[in-house]
């Protein structure tokens, strides 16, 4: 665990800047599989910021199931600018706020019920997104596809898969759902291999939902529909649907600074 601290601490210190925040997962798709560990991680990159002078925080965030309902890179962009647009789903978007008013606090910009109010307002009026469309330019990046997601490559084949009883999802393994996207081509399984930007997977129903036998509990998308059998094995083998609807996990754990941990 040093050596994770101390590998994401040295790049964030030489990047500069005077304040830090710090997203720590924790879950099954996360390195950090319990709160015990992610906490002691926290607490290492907080204190290893905080000896050199920079204002640091942490928080624990849940990886037991994926934020938002979009895994792959242009539909995972596109779930992003609706955040930003006020369109997104409630639990990306709460943790995104969540973490720009932690960042604000951090920086000074006041207390953290009126840093959580600005973070509402550049939303709500508009600027946030306006600003990301700017440094998507400044980069050379085609602005019109954050405007219009429609205008994004499409994947050439589309496959559901459906749930197989009536119930509730009361487990969905969050790595084996980022191996299946893998699969379909939205990651590289070795570093010689190309990205298909359109690939991904599309959820329909999350841990908690219930579903009906036959629903679609999620979509997958490739340029390949000879993918779909191995990534929807990948899929379903970290499925689980029972009688008795669980317990959703809360999406923030903790918050950890130089001053200690506060749980929620």
């Amino acid at each position: 665990m040093p050596l994770i601290a101390s590998s994401i601490m040295s790049k964030k210190l030489a990047a500069g800047s005077d304040a830090i925040l710090l997203d720590v997962t924790m879950g099954s798709g996360a390195f950090m599989k319990n709160l015990d560990e992610a906490v002691e991680l926290a607490r290492l990159m907080v204190s290893i910021g905080t000896a050199h002078g920079r204002k640091v925080a942490a928080l624990i965030t849940d990886m037991d199931t994926p934020l938002g309902h979009n895994i792959g890179n242009s539909l995972e962009v596109a779930e992003s600018m609706a955040v930003l647009q006020g369109k997104g789903p409630a639990d990306l978007t709460e943790v995104c706020l969540q973490l720009a008013s932690n960042m604000l606090y951090l920086a000074g910009k006041g207390e953290m019920a009126a840093c959580r109010a600005m973070a509402e307002q550049v939303i709500a009026d508009g600027s946030a997104f306006e600003i990301c469309c700017k440094m998507f330019a400044a980069q050379g990046g085609d602005t019109s596809v954050l405007r219009d997601a429609s205008l994004f490559r499409k994947a050439k084949y589309a496959h559901d898969i459906c749930a197989p009883a009536d119930g509730y999802i009361v487990q969905n393994d969050v790595e084996r759902i980022g191996n299946a996207s893998v699969l379909l081509g939205a990651g590289r399984i070795k570093k010689e291999d190309s990205i298909d930007f359109a690939a991904g997977i599309i959820m329909h129903k999350k841990l908690g939902d219930a579903v009906k036998a036959g629903e679609p509990i999620c979509t997958l998308y490739a340029d390949d529909d000879t993918l779909f059998a191995a990534a929807e094995e990948m899929y379903v083998g970290g499925l689980t649907i029972g009688a008795e609807k669980p317990e959703v996990p809360p999406l923030i754990y903790a918050r950890v600074t130089s001053e200690g941990v506060e749980r929620f």
